[in-house]
């Protein structure tokens, strides 16, 4: 799933391209994946893109007003090209679910595909007068690299520090992969209580989310969108490395699988050097 990280790189990417040209179509290869109806989509053709930003991990393509507004949920993605296909898409032909082509002043030859992969689907496109009027953007929590983020008020809470740092209500942009990289860099356990954690966990935790992120954002930025998925994947200390040597203190990487995702921890470094136990077992270290 692209967390902020890449959602930040994709952004900047559509903001150097798209950025002054006229979007000549929107075509839907999936019915389910757009979300709302009004405006249109036909509303947008000719008008101009004014810029692309970001919400958490929601990317929103302003054009003169009307929001075009994706999420890219577990499996979607976005593939830029500057040749498009003339034929429109067909409804279920592939993994395309939507289409944007533009006009930068030479025929609307450029442009980018939202695609999904497996059955699961979870892919959203918006078209909104007002990105708040998309409900998981008006209910984001705090973006963690926004100028004034505090961490610390959002600890007040009797729950696992790995679900709050997942937690879109409460911190926006952060998934599972960073998750579990942010409370490696931190050395706490995914299943501490973050209401209970000390003052000297909580600055760990204070500086883990800032410089894992911001490290994170900088290794992205510049790079193609083809290859933020894999360079994500290297960069990546513990999360999908469980039965691999922990780089920090050698120890084997172990994980907590649950019914549709999975978390990768280090004992040593994390936890005391005991392993945790998932649902299945009723037993949960702290």
């Amino acid at each position: 799933m692209p967390e902020l990280p890449e959602v930040n790189a994709l952004v900047e990417f559509l903001d150097e391209q798209m950025t002054g040209a006229a979007v000549a179509a929107v075509e839907l290869a999936s019915f389910a994946v757009l979300k709302t109806y009004d405006p249109p989509v036909s509303a947008l053709q000719g008008m101009e893109v004014t810029g692309v930003t970001r919400h958490g991990k929601f990317i929103d393509i302003d054009v003169s007003g009307i929001h075009i507004v994706v999420h890219l949920a577990k499996a979607g993605w976005l593939r830029w090209t500057d040749k498009l296909p003339e034929t429109k898409l067909k409804l279920g032909a592939s993994n395309i679910a939507a289409r944007v082509r533009l006009d930068r002043g030479d025929g609307p030859s450029v442009g980018f595909d939202v695609t999904e992969a497996g059955t699961r689907k979870g892919l959203a496109m918006y078209v909104v007068n007002d990105p708040a009027d998309v409900a998981g953007i008006a209910a984001l929590g705090p973006d963690p690299l926004a100028p004034g983020f505090e961490l610390r008020p959002l600890l007040a809470r009797r729950m696992q520090v790995k679900r709050l740092l997942r937690d879109q209500k409460i911190i926006a942009g952060v998934g599972n992969a960073y998750s579990d990289e942010i409370l490696h860099a931190a050395k706490l356990s995914p299943f501490a209580i973050a209401e209970s954690l000390d003052e000297d966990e909580i600055a760990r935790l204070e500086a883990a989310v800032q410089s894992i992120l911001r490290e994170a954002v900088e290794e992205a930025r510049g790079k193609p969108a083809e290859d933020l998925k894999d360079d994500k994947r290297t960069r990546m200390r513990v999360h999908g490395r469980a039965g691999e040597a922990c780089p920090v203190c050698g120890d084997t990487i172990l994980e907590v699988v649950y019914a549709d995702s999975s978390l990768q921890y280090c004992p040593t470094c994390q936890t005391g050097g005991k392993p945790l136990k998932d649902r299945s077992t009723s037993k949960f270290l702290k």
